[in-house]
């Protein structure tokens, strides 16, 4: 019986062919590559990912879907993990992943914030998202897109946009268009901030009211910031900072004590 498309899953089944081809082969599969697949819905993806690997691990929320997969494919090659992939726990997957899926658009944001806990155990990442989500993800300052998730994801790892896929390449077509991103996390001796909780905060806190000055914007903690000295303008808006200016900032405060380093 064909399975149905649930709206609750936010699903929408690839079913292009030739974008299939063209995800696998950007992704280029090696056989003792230590896999991991979100979302494989109806196979789309895992079908040609399985051709070119020796095992693949899955994540699948749907029971009907995760059973399906569990008759399709013996044990010794696929391992099928069934929960929401929020709450799934991907740094005990071990080292070396490589994580790939077509992400539910309705939790594409928490998804990415999620992942990010195990990027150091990660080669690099596969994504497709709302081509609007991806547009932000790689955006520069001083653009419209850019904003807390360009800065935030940024600052942990490089992305490329890689190519546009069409809402009539699913089944059920989206409302959007999608695209695909690469995503390969910076190496450890990059330049980092002493405290992730408060960049983090600083980040919020900055765009929350992203049409502010920065200076009115962090109004309580600007009177500990050096700005000339940090070379950031006194009428700088959140959206003109680079990442490594906000880790500046972010330090700065830490060091005047005005945010936890924790």
């Amino acid at each position: 019986m064909a399975h149905q498309a649930r709206k609750r899953f936010g699903q929408h089944f690839l079913t292009d062919e030739g974008v299939i081809e063209s995800i696998v082969r950007s992704i280029a599969p090696r056989p003792d590559d230590k896999m991991v697949e979100i979302g494989p819905g109806l196979s789309a993806l895992t079908g040609p990912l399985m051709r070119e690997l020796d095992h693949l691990t899955v994540v699948e929320i749907d029971r009907d879907l995760a059973g399906r997969l569990r008759r399709q494919y013996p044990p010794e090659r696929l391992t099928v993990v069934e929960g929401d992939a929020l709450n799934v726990d991907f740094s005990a997957l071990g080292t070396g992943l490589r994580i790939v899926g077509n992400l539910p658009y309705n939790i594409s944001s928490p998804l990415l914030f999620h992942l990010m806990h195990c990027a150091g155990q990660v080669v690099d990442q596969h994504f497709m998202l709302q081509r609007e989500v991806i547009d932000r993800m790689v955006a520069r300052p001083s653009t419209a897109d850019y904003g807390r998730l360009s800065i935030m994801l940024q600052s942990r790892y490089r992305m490329t946009k890689l190519f546009d896929v069409a809402p009539e390449a699913f089944d059920p077509p989206p409302r959007v268009v999608s695209a695909v991103v690469r995503m390969v996390p910076l190496p450890e001796g990059r330049r980092k901030p002493r405290s992730d909780k408060a960049f983090e905060t600083l980040v919020a806190r900055a765009f929350a009211q992203r049409r502010k000055m920065l200076r009115r914007g962090l109004s309580d903690w600007a009177d500990a910031i050096q700005w000339e000295a940090l070379g950031i303008q006194e009428t700088a808006r959140a959206e003109e900072l680079s990442v490594e200016q906000f880790t500046d900032l972010a330090d700065a405060l830490v060091d005047a004590g005005v945010l936890r380093d924790q």
